[in-house]
Formats: structure tokens, C-alpha cells, sequence
């Protein structure tokens, strides 16, 4: 059985869940939106913040949390981004660290993001 998580995030128009659990893994893909739906300004580092603070409300909305990580994909559109998102990253997320990958991509379906972050956690959900 799956089971969508409930978040307090935009609720996109698209059709979609912020996140979803099945088997006892968190399945969510976030982005650098805020509570009114837009993207932030301010470049890679304020959206790299907030793209985790969105992965951060989700995985404790699904029972979990950054301990929970067992998988992080990081898209960016610029390769010289990765040292601002590594320097980020390791604010928000510490060792044992999770499987992760980078990749460089050429753009999102919103041209103004500048990353989007794909991640898998096992998690004990609070809410079914």
C-alpha cells in the first residue's frame, strides 16, 4: 500500500505528492519553492536552503528524518553550483552520510530553478 505524506508545502497544481511512503520508504522529489509557490531568488545557495528545508519538513511529516536518508540525487543546471551545494548540504546533512549523486542537467520545467532534489529515507510514518 502507498500512502501520501501530508505537508504543509505549496500545493502544487500539478498532479502530484510532495511525498509518498510505501514499504516503509519515503519516496519525494523537492524543489526550491516557498509557501506562496514561487520559486525563491537570491541564486543557487538560497534555493539549495530552501529545496532542504522542504526535504526536511517532508521527511518529518513521513516520521522520519535527516538520519532517515538513504539516498539523495541532486539535479543542478550549473556545475560550478556544486560547491555551494556541497558547502549547504553538509550544514543541513551530516555523517554517516547517505548514497548520493550529482548531475548536471540543462533546465527544470520551472526555467528559474536552479536544483531540484530527488531522495529516499525509511521512515516510520506518523500518519496513514
Amino acid at each position: 500500500m502507498i500512502y501520501p505524506v501530508k505537508t504543509e508545502l505549496f500545493a502544487s497544481r500539478a498532479p502530484l505528492s510532495w511525498g509518498s511512503i510505501g514499504n516503509g520508504i519515503l519516496f519525494t522529489a523537492q524543489i526550491p519553492i516557498n509557501a506562496g509557490g514561487e520559486v525563491v531568488n537570491g541564486g543557487i545557495e538560497a534555493q539549495v536552503r530552501q529545496t532542504l528545508d522542504n526535504l526536511l519538513h517532508t521527511l518529518e511529516c513521513a516520521g522520519g528524518g535527516v538520519e532517515s536518508l538513504t539516498q539523495v540525487l541532486i539535479y543542478v543546471t550549473q556545475r560550478e553550483d556544486l560547491a555551494t551545494v556541497n558547502r549547504v548540504y553538509s550544514e543541513y546533512v551530516t555523517a554517516p552520510y547517505p548514497n548520493r549523486a550529482a548531475l548536471i542537467v540543462s533546465g527544470f520545467a520551472r526555467e528559474e530553478m536552479l536544483i531540484e532534489i530527488v531522495a529516499y529515507a525509511v521512515v516510520t510514518p506518523n500518519d496513514k
